[in-house]
This record gives structure tokens, sequence and C-alpha cells, in this order.
């Protein structure tokens, strides 16, 4: 009987063994590589659009430039990856980049089926459908018998399907590649009603020539969490992605921004202290400097800022904080505990 105990402890260590090193390869191949590959949308306004140097902004990208900050102390040293939404998870799965970080819904089939894991949400959101104000349309419920723009491989197509069939309504989807196809489908008549998640028509709403003149309707059909997605089986990359989105929610929660980090590091309060690496060896645990959360706050400030400036006031989006905004304040973003 000790025999066999033994047998199955020493099997345990070896398959404990086994499965860290495994779940280190990411981690260790992106440190070698000296650079992080971020799969993100091609354009989407507020989450990843490229200006014209080529420079690239956004809610997702700067949560990639956090993760690089965070790995290597320095934001600059991650690859912008476009990805479209065929081929953003099979990307992962085949290495080709590191962290998908394009406005990606989590859902149990595509967390499930697709060798990805989910990390933690960074954007709340909710599918919708904008339709012309000149239609006169204002719910869902008058668009029986319509046409409706749509992406393929998407939780919209399903969504929207779902939507109508339940409540014994009619459509026809007329399936298009992408935002900007959309738009062109849409302002061309080919289509009554696009349909996406509401952030993203009020993004491509406001490059439209006469915003104005277009009405996001106010149903919302579905739950959209997103956030990034990394290959499955890497834990440890998996905790750093995840926990450095965590620690630029809990710097907005204890007030660290990019211009206070500095002096927040003379601070005695233990949750700072922690967070920003002047107590414990948080930042060992992920295989990381223990200053890993103060490099990325550094780098892309805390996230009320990060959503300012891509999408809330500071922004053309004039995007409003809801669900997005910390639980203190009736949103749902909640820092997991630092210690």
């Amino acid at each position: 009987m000790k025999k066999l105990i033994a047998t199955a402890i020493i099997g345990a260590g070896v398959l404990s063994a086994s499965a860290s090193v495994y779940a280190a390869d990411k981690l260790e191949e992106v440190k070698a590589r000296g650079v992080m590959k971020c799969g993100i949308h091609p354009g989407k306004a507020g989450f990843s659009t490229p200006d014209t140097k080529g420079n690239w902004t956004g809610l997702d990208v700067e949560l990639c430039k956090a993760v690089a900050a965070a790995v290597f102390g320095d934001a600059s040293k991650v690859e912008f990856i476009t990805m479209n939404s065929r081929n953003r998870l099979t990307a992962l799965v085949t290495d080709e980049i590191d962290m998908l970080a394009r406005s990606t819904t989590f859902t149990a089939t595509r967390d499930g089926l697709n060798g990805v894991d989910v990390t933690t949400p960074w954007f709340y959101d909710g599918q919708a459908l904008m339709v012309k104000k000149e239609l006169g349309v204002n719910s869902i419920e008058e668009l029986d018998g319509a046409t409706i723009c749509t992406y393929p491989g998407t939780t919209s197509e399903k969504n929207i399907n779902d939507y109508f069939e339940s409540r014994g309504l009619s459509y026809k989807a007329l399936i298009v590649e992408g935002s900007a196809e959309s738009t062109a489908a849409y302002l061309a008549n080919r289509c009554d009603a696009v349909t996406n998640d509401a952030s993203a028509l009020a993004a491509d709403r406001q490059g439209m020539p006469d915003p104005s003149a277009n009405v996001i309707l106010p149903e919302r059909i579905s739950k959209e969490p997103l956030g990034a997605y990394v290959k499955q089986g890497n834990d440890e990359w998996r905790q750093v992605v995840t926990w450095t989105a965590m620690a630029l929610i809990e710097a907005e929660e204890q007030g660290i921004t990019q211009s206070n980090v500095d002096e927040k590091l003379k601070s005695t309060k233990p949750d700072v202290m922690r967070l920003l690496g002047t107590e414990g060896s948080l930042g060992k645990n992920f295989g990381l400097d223990d200053k890993w959360a103060y490099n990325a706050i550094k780098a892309v400030g805390n996230y009320g800022e990060i959503f300012d400036r891509n999408l809330g006031k500071d922004s053309a989006l004039k995007f409003d904080r809801g669900l997005n905004n910390l639980y203190t304040k009736g949103g749902l973003l909640y820092a997991y505990p630092f210690r």
C-alpha cells in the first residue's frame, strides 16, 4: 500500500512538473523572442485603429501594450497583427499570435472547443441594430421581413437568428466580410439594418458621411463580454494576460494613474504596495519582475484613463462607461484581490 501511495505521489509530481514546463513555454517563448505578437481588429474605432504613421491606438491595443510592458518593462515590444473574424482563433492555435485582443466575445463553445482559453472581460457590450433615421423604425420588432447585414463566423450571426426566430419574425441575412464592407453595403441600401456590438455600431456610425442620419435601436439582444484569448494549455501566459488586465482595473480602484504611479511607490497602503511590487513577490508568481504592474500602469495608465481617451469623454466617440465602470459606480468592473 505504501509503495502504491509513493508511486502515486511521484507520478503526480512528474505530471505537475510536466504541466508546469508546458505552461511556461509560451511566456518563455515570448521573452526569448523579445517581442509579443498581438492579434487585433484591422480597424475598429475606439478599439484598434492605425494613425497616419501606422501607429495603433485603441482599448484593445493598449491592453496589448500593457502586457508587453508587464513582460519586458517596455510597451513598445509588441507586434500588431490584424485578424479577420475567420482566422482570429486559429491564429492562436498555430502560434501566429501570442494573444488575441480583437473585441472577441467569450462563449462556452469558443472556450471549450477551439483550443483557446479566455482571460478576463475587458469590455462589456451587447449586440444592437442600426437603421437609417428616414426608415422611421423605433424597435427591432418593426424590422419583420427586413434585410440585415451581418458578419460570418461571429456570435452576431447566431444571435440575430435566435432573436428573430424566437419572436416569430423573419429576416434576410446579407453576409459581408468585415466592418468596412458592412458599412458600405448598408450605406448603399443593400440592407435595411446592420447588426453588431453596440460599441462597434457607434464607431462605424462616427465614420459615416452624416452620423446623425443613423439610429442605433434601443434593444440589446445579447450579452457580449469581450476580452483577450490565449492558446489553451499555456496557464502561466494566461495568468500574465489576465492579471495585467486586472492590475489596470485595480489601479483605477486604488486611484493610481499614469501620472501619479511614481508617487504611489511611497504608499504604505498594503493593497497598493502589493500591486506596485514594493511588498511581496506577486510578479515572481507569474514569472515576471515584481514591478510588472507598475510597468504596465506607467505605460498606459489605469482602465479608466484608457477608456476615456479611446472610447469615453476624451475621445470622438463619447461612449458612456455604463457597464464598464467600476462596481462601486454601478458598473461590472471588479479586480480580483492582489494578495
